[in-house]
């Protein structure tokens, strides 16, 4: 953390307008939008994901297991849909200060200035996955046993479970989540803003097309790359809802075990078993990212628009 203490982090960059700690922000910034316009969806894809196998442990249809994610949905719609926001939020701290921090780390070391790049990408993903996975398997605990109790599982409770095991239950799952980390990098922070560009300066040419927005390019961005990251993450999703949803004092599921459970899923159900889950997924991915990104670019403009005015830079 020494890098808050040098004078360089507060230095504006002339290739974004922005100082490192000012990106930084920005990011926080989009992500704790993202979050809290996205957790109706995150929690029902969670209970969609984990409905997968009934109480028997036998493989359900994923009917119904959707139709049992809207019984609860249907009678708690209001701690449905919230529940696992606060994890999530303070998470914005614990979870992306790492990643975002050697994302643009590694951006600025490559002089990338604002672009991130793939090795960034790459390197932040593999990192920063000890930080986060915690906080997502709280996240899913909160969630886990709503069916049988029809209340979210206090935070309190979870970590006294786990410390009873010095802890260790809650990097259950760390390794798919590098995956699926890696994958929603490479496609969310950096394919996503390339894209948006890209269609931009083709709908530029057009009189119709150059009056759209920002708003609009990132929406019609993260609609064409959504069904990409979900395809990728999907079964890595499925391993981490099933290694982190079952109770913390009972048995661990490693992941061979989890992913034999998904080939089991695959064989009785076909790829609607590979893929449960995968409909509310695309569309939480287009929420997450437009909101995440136009929360980050707002910031961003925002940060600029100051340095021009106190004169730290040139206006554009």
């Amino acid at each position: 953390m020494s890098f808050l203490f040098d004078k360089s982090y507060y230095e504006i960059s002339p290739k974004n307008g922005c100082s490192p700690f000012q990106t930084m922000i920005a990011y926080l910034g989009g992500s704790a939008f993202q979050t809290i316009v996205d957790n109706p969806v995150t929690a029902y894809r969670q209970l969609v994901q984990q409905y997968a196998k009934g109480l028997d442990g036998k493989a359900v249809d994923p009917a119904i297991a959707r139709a049992e994610a809207n019984a609860v949905f249907k009678n708690a719609p209001v701690s449905a849909s919230l529940s696992g926001l606060v994890p999530r939020l303070i998470g914005v701290g614990f979870k992306r200060v790492p990643k975002f921090g050697i994302l643009l780390g590694v951006s600025y070391f490559l002089e990338e200035g604002g672009n991130v790049g793939y090795t960034a990408a790459t390197a932040a993903s593999i990192f920063s996955a000890p930080f986060i996975n915690p906080i997502r398997m709280i996240e899913k605990q909160q969630r886990a046993f709503y069916k049988t109790t029809g209340v979210e599982k206090p935070i309190k409770e979870i970590l006294k479970e786990a410390a009873s095991q010095n802890f260790r239950p809650l990097f259950r799952g760390t390794i798919p989540l590098m995956g699926h980390s890696l994958a929603s990098a490479t496609t969310g922070l950096v394919g996503q803003p390339q894209l948006q560009k890209w269609i931009k300066e083709q709908l530029a040419t057009s009189p119709a097309g150059s009056k759209l927005g920002t708003f609009a390019t990132g929406l019609i961005s993260s609609a064409a790359v959504s069904p990409i990251y979900i395809v990728m993450t999907n079964p890595l999703s499925r391993l981490e809802v099933i290694m982190q949803t079952s109770a913390i004092k009972g048995k661990a599921i490693s992941l061979p075990a989890a992913i034999k459970e998904v080939i089991v899923d695959s064989k009785e159900f076909g790829l609607r078993g590979i893929f449960r889950g995968q409909g509310i997924g695309v569309a939480k991915a287009i929420i997450s990212l437009t909101m995440f990104h136009q929360g980050r670019i707002y910031l961003t403009e925002a940060f600029k628009e100051r340095n021009e005015r106190l004169g730290y830079i040139k206006p554009s």
